[in-house]
């Protein structure tokens, strides 16, 4: 995902402690990982366990309930008499709603008696979020033939940690935290942030527990052969009204999601393991996506970045505007009201940019990070530009596009303006303050942009990724123009891209590399570093045609190629380092960037060899899940990609990557005006034999369609047309 402001996360040693301090947004490695972890979430809250079910002993790590970027719960622990139980299986529900695990007790003894054999008492726990609501479930069974007893604890406790804290910052001071019981059934903690702001935690059982205590509810239990008992346990995020009902809440939540992930298109395929792939990332988008006051918005990842991000929002938006258009809806009206207007240098502001980052959290109201709201990407504004020109053409919103339009025209403003400071018709970035992002594109690593001898680039730099996409906007703008009547705006737009994309030609190319400059530096030098962000060249079609076919060579050959998929940079550059967040690893979402670039230009073998590597590492992931990112170590036989160990996972636009990938080998085209859908060369991967598609949109109708692969390619058969749809498939 766009990682803000994380540089590359690696595990830390003693001597990578300077590194970390050179780099305040770093996210370590360090804590008690060994139990696996897993995920919840709804709107603005989620949740990070353990296998266990259970929020650790010790608070470390991402670990906790959080809510608006605080975490309101760091302990949630479960004990049968005192002691851990035996874990006997964790599920996560197919659609993300719910967390269940099973457990039972271990042997218990009373001096040197066993007064209960293990495997007596079945425990079954279950968790769910609902707005700002975590939800736990303890059934308990005694399928033992004599009646027991023993005691059932939940031990609880709070940080009130502002979600940077969780990421490692140290800070010198802190607000006040108290507990009060403030009932039978009912614990409250609190906490007063030096913000001013009162943040509550509240703990309601249901029955009220035998013993309430400030960190410890304690139930003793008495149950006769097959008897069972319920606990319910509800925790409140700063005073959110009374929990209804378990079940009911459970169903709601479960529909919810489930109307969340209707406007995507169905996918089903002949390979079993895919569709499992593709139901898990409709899943993850569907948690991911999230209720704001402008619409649905797809959050970036948990944990790190469960809020409202420019960059990912676009991109995700971008990767799934084929199978489902309202996605930029949200996305675009979002970032159209939060667009800067003023010049706000501790923001990284300027009027017409787009924003980067929003954080709702004690640390940012308070300016310890500049994120509360921040500006400090380079890309943002002209991916809204393109984004909003895509959306227009592919869902023939016409309306939207008015309304959207003085949003357009002042990032195009910020493009030929603050966003090109020197005026030599590239886009460029500088921090505005010290306490901001150094790197500004979508490796905002501190050492992404280097030299071929490793040193780093100095600002103002200018991206190659970046350029293309100011191209592709001003492209998709002139049309965009053209169709609003304001034809001497389109025509200067259209000279403009002619223009840019001479010059990034001959700025960028690299004849000695076989491709473009990873960027130029603030000496207008280029860094002649082998780096997938070229593919993005491809990918916004700045490129020309006669360097397609070398950089397509180098983004697949053995240098860049790990068999998974792309690295982020070539082996053998200065700074490889397969274990490096950005200079080696392997992004899914780049991938497919990467591929629809490659699928634009006609490379469907490299497009078809980066499809299996991403699918084959998804059959390897636990619930078939993209993360974040993988190592970029070579693929080795009978073995698994290398894990990243602090990717998130669900991410967004990972999440989206095998719909785009789908776009990438089908080639997609909407015509709403012609009510037309053009799929161009289609072609299915080897492990596809057919896909049906169902309930893809054009406009207000929709059409099923069957993609049979053949040796042409792919067959093309309409199976269901509410409308008029015309469907053409060309083939070579």
């Amino acid at each position: 995902m766009v990682t803000q402001m994380s540089s590359e996360s690696v595990l830390l040693s003693a001597t990578a402690v300077d590194h970390v301090q050179e780099t305040p947004f770093y996210i370590p490695a360090t804590g008690p990982l060994a139990r696996p972890r897993r995920s919840l979430k709804s709107n603005d809250t989620f949740a990070v366990l353990d296998s266990f079910g259970d929020i650790g002993e010790v608070a470390a790590g991402p670990d906790g309930v959080f809510h608006c970027d605080t975490r309101y719960l760091s302990r949630l622990q479960l004990l049968i008499d005192g002691g851990e139980p035996l874990l006997l299986g964790a599920s996560l529900r197919d659609d993300n709603s719910a967390l269940r695990v099973d457990l039972t007790n271990q042997d218990i003894y009373f001096g040197n008696h066993l007064a209960l054999a293990r495997n007596t008492v079945h425990i079954t726990r279950t968790t769910f979020l609902s707005q700002a609501m975590a939800y736990f479930r303890f059934g308990v069974r005694n399928h033992g033939t004599d009646p027991v007893e023993l005691t059932l604890s939940l031990a609880f406790a709070n940080d009130f940690a502002d979600l940077f804290e969780v990421r490692g910052m140290q800070r010198a001071r802190r607000g006040h935290m108290r507990v009060a019981i403030v009932s039978a059934n009912c614990a409250t903690l609190e906490y007063e942030g030096l913000d001013g702001r009162l943040r509550s935690t509240a703990l309601q059982f249901d029955p009220p527990p035998d013993d309430l205590r400030t960190n410890l509810a304690t139930y003793r239990l008495r149950l006769a052969p097959d008897a069972r008992q319920s606990i319910h346990l509800a925790v409140m995020c700063d005073c959110a009204p009374p929990a209804p009902s378990f079940t009911r809440t459970v169903r709601s939540a479960t529909r919810d999601l489930k109307t969340a992930g209707a406007a995507i298109t169905a996918v089903e395929s002949s390979n079993e393991v895919f569709n499992e792939v593709l139901c898990r990332s409709a899943a993850d988008l569907a948690m991911l996506n999230t209720q704001t006051a402008q619409g649905d918005y797809p959050y970036a990842g948990i944990p790190w970045y469960s809020t409202t991000f420019g960059r990912d929002g676009l991109i995700t938006a971008m990767e799934l505007l084929w199978c489902a258009p309202d996605t930029a809806r949200g996305v675009l009206r979002r970032l159209a009201a939060y667009q800067a207007k003023t010049n706000d240098p501790v923001a990284d502001a300027q009027p017409g940019k787009i924003l980067h980052e929003m954080r709702g959290g004690e640390m940012a109201a308070l300016h310890e990070i500049p994120f509360g709201l921040y500006y400090g990407s380079v890309d943002s504004t002209p991916l809204f530009v393109w984004l909003a020109g895509l959306y227009a053409e592919r869902s023939g919103d016409t309306e939207l596009l008015r309304e959207l339009w003085p949003n357009v025209l002042a990032a195009l403003a910020w493009i030929d303006g603050p966003g090109d400071p020197d005026r030599d018709g590239f886009i460029e970035y500088q921090r505005a303050n010290e306490e901001g992002l150094s790197n500004q594109g979508w490796k905002d690593s501190h050492d992404a942009i280097f030299h071929a001898d490793g040193t780093l680039a100095r600002a103002p730099i200018a991206l190659v990724e970046v350029q293309g996409y100011v191209y592709a906007a001003k492209r998709v703008a002139a049309r965009c123009a053209r169709k609003l009547g304001h034809s001497d705006l389109a025509d200067a737009l259209d000279a403009q891209a002619n223009e840019l994309a001479r010059r990034f030609d001959e700025a960028f190319w690299l004849p000695e590399l076989g491709t473009y400059a990873l960027a130029l530096d603030g000496d207008k030098r280029p860094c002649r570093v082998r780096a997938s962000n070229a593919g993005h060249a491809l990918f916004t079609g700045i490129a020309k045609p006669e360097r397609a076919a070398s950089i397509a060579a180098v983004l697949t050959g053995a240098d860049m190629f790990n068999g998974w998929g792309v690295r982020t940079l070539a082996r053998r550059e200065a700074r490889y380092n397969p274990m490096a967040y950005h200079n080696g690893s392997v992004w899914p979402h780049d991938n497919a960037l990467v591929a629809l670039g490659l699928g634009r230009y006609g490379f469907t073998d490299a497009v078809e060899r980066i499809f299996i590597g991403m699918f084959d590492a998804a059959a390897y992931m636990d619930f078939r899940r993209l993360p974040e990112l993988l190592c970029g170590f070579r693929r080795r036989r009978y073995q698994g990609p290398i894990l990243y160990p602090v990717a998130c996972s669900p991410q967004a636009w990972s999440s989206a990557t095998p719909f785009a990938l789908l776009q990438a080998m089908l080639g997609f085209e909407f015509r709403p005006e012609q009510r037309e859908i053009q799929l161009t060369h289609p072609r299915l991967p080897a492990f596809l034999e057919r896909v049906i598609l169902r309930n893809l949109r054009l406009g207000a109708q929709s059409v099923d369609l069957l993609v049979e692969g053949n040796a042409a390619g792919a067959s093309v058969r309409v199976l269901r047309n509410d409308g008029d749809i015309r469907v053409v498939s060309v083939h070579a």
